[in-house]
């Protein structure tokens, strides 16, 4: 649901901004232009369990701050926000990530790999509706090209994105080296080095503070991770 995410955040696009708000502008204001408030309310509600919505969860706050700062990251910040809430996306990345570049991955393999997490959970159309909506969500993450024959391809890594996969790799409790060794890295497709790269210049932005000397590296999101959530943090261990 990039393109509607993408729609919602530019209509409502101030500092101080509440779920409700959001709310409002999908079903008041209708800025999705949905046909029906059916629609509309469906719309909203997959757009928050995508994205949260709500300022008072660090994986939305986050996502809105790069969000605003790196435009060309937005794909994948989408794709890293849907992994870390989607349970159903998150499982197909392994079928995803080991294809090599080029390989046709068309919607039957991958019905056949969802079938196979979840023998009969999902009926025939399910299934079929499911593998086409994560099909469209790895194209528009860079991660497949082409409309009805999906080739795997390799996303664009951007500062920002890299910044929100360091971050979520902190929430589970990587720190130094090993925030560059986490899932949510993986899923840009980045080599290490260039992942380091990124993080220096989103650093030299301000976006992050990372710091490296020798070997030891550190990295902190002052702006992003308020003081209670880094007592949560901190009690997590």
């Amino acid at each position: 649901m990039l393109d509607e995410l993408a729609t919602l955040l530019g209509y409502v696009d101030r500092e101080e901004v509440s779920k409700g708000d959001y709310l409002r502008a999908v079903e008041e204001d209708n800025c999705l232009a949905k046909r029906s408030g059916k629609t509309r309310r469906l719309t909203y509600r997959h757009l928050a369990e995508l994205y949260s919505l709500d300022t008072a969860h660090i994986l939305f706050r986050a996502l809105r701050h790069f969000w605003k700062r790196d435009e060309a990251g937005r794909p994948l910040l989408a794709m890293l926000c849907a992994y870390a809430r989607d349970s159903i996306f998150r499982s197909t990345a392994p079928f995803i990530l080991k294809c090599p570049e080029g390989t046709v991955i068309n919607r039957e393999s991958l019905e056949e790999f969802i079938d196979s997490q979840e023998p009969g959970r999902f009926s025939k159309a399910t299934l079929k509706s499911t593998a086409q909506n994560i099909n469209s969500s790895w194209t528009k993450s860079g991660h497949l090209t082409g409309r009805v024959k999906k080739i795997r391809t390799h996303p664009t890594p951007t500062p920002g994105s890299v910044s929100y996969a360091l971050l979520l790799g902190y929430l589970t409790g990587a720190r130094g080296q090993g925030l560059f060794r986490t899932e949510y890295i993986k899923l840009l497709d980045c080599p290490r080095d260039k992942a380091i790269e990124l993080a220096e210049e989103a650093s030299r932005k301000g976006w992050i503070t990372f710091k490296r000397v020798g070997d030891v590296i550190e990295v902190l999101f002052p702006s992003l991770i308020n003081q209670q959530e880094q007592e949560w943090l901190r009690e997590q261990g």
